[in-house]
């Protein structure tokens, strides 16, 4: 293929919290890259990663936090990267649930949409959870409330439809260079993604207050000399005493699944054996910290 006829851009992944950003991601890109849970706040940083089909070109995929009103500093970070995201790209995929009702948090996020010139493909996502000839009601539905590029029902988490979005998105890309070569997937160091692991673990296994509260920070990570297992030293970190005691469970139970679960997922990513130690310590409010919430990798400028 000449350079010539090859599309590469940026496309951006917008929609409120849980309505399966993260699992169209991946489902694109056929790899696990971003963690996905069914709590809100799962996705907390710009998450880059790359598809690239060497007859048509390459999209970059910014995975962003769901756009949302902030109640704190790290709500508020979250809310700045993923409405920042907007006018750098050139093509905005937002996703939605199905539905005859939009509501607030639809709107706010119209009202952003509204600022921008970016192309914006509506995927209206789920539509395995719902009846057929509804999916004609909520395409019109949207189609009143904004001028999509166009609009296409999904089930990520099926794999509904997932080509006409990457056809899509082909269309509306300009024509450009390959930013990366094609093995590549993801922008994320290795040591980004093992932190993500253990905290969708986390968050698969704790009860609803504790796991917006926690962090993890991966204090070392080494190879040993005769190869072929990985030591990984990690921490988690969460807001309160009471929260430390439910991560770590009756005689360890709890932390020691976290644990058992994020390795095994870790040595598919690493492809050799992972000898993973974790601890639990309390940063109280963390999220209302500028220097905390730098410290754990959340960063304006990034």
């Amino acid at each position: 293929m000449t350079a010539a006829n090859f599309k590469s851009g940026f496309v951006t992944i917008i929609g409120r919290p849980n309505v399966g950003k993260s699992t169209l991601m991946n489902r694109l890109i056929g790899q696990k890259i971003a963690i996905t849970s069914n709590k809100p706040q799962t996705t907390r940083n710009r998450i880059q990663t790359v598809y690239t089909d060497m007859d048509k070109g390459q999209i970059i995929f910014l995975d962003t936090p769901g756009i949302h009103k902030a109640k704190n500093k790290l709500g508020e970070y979250m809310v700045n990267v993923a409405e920042k995201t907007l006018t750098e790209v050139d093509v905005i995929l937002w996703l939605v649930e199905p539905g005859n009702f939009i509501g607030a948090g639809e709107q706010h996020i119209v009202e952003q949409l509204k600022k921008v010139h970016t192309p914006v493909i509506l995927v209206i996502n789920k539509v395995d959870t719902v009846e057929h000839d509804k999916v004609f009601e909520y395409i019109d539905t949207y189609r009143k409330i904004y001028d999509f590029a166009e609009i296409i029902p999904t089930s990520a988490l099926r794999g509904q439809n997932v080509e006409d979005v990457i056809d899509s998105i082909f269309k509306y890309l300009p024509y450009g260079p390959q930013y990366y070569d094609e093995d590549t997937i993801t922008d994320q160091p290795e040591r980004a993604i093992c932190a993500e692991i253990i905290r969708e673990k986390a968050l698969h296994a704790l009860n609803e207050e504790v796991p917006h509260g926690i962090a993890v920070a991966i204090d070392q990570m080494k190879e040993r000399k005769d190869g072929g297992i990985v030591d990984i030293d990690a921490t988690i970190v969460c807001e309160r005493d009471s929260h430390k005691g439910i991560i770590i469970g009756k005689q360890g139970a709890m932390l020691k699944k976290i644990g058992t679960n994020a390795r095994y997922e870790m040595e598919r990513l690493l492809d050799e054996k992972v000898n993973l130690k974790l601890w639990v310590k309390v940063k109280k409010d963390w999220r209302d910290s500028d220097f905390l919430i730098k410290n754990f990798g959340y960063r304006e400028d990034e």
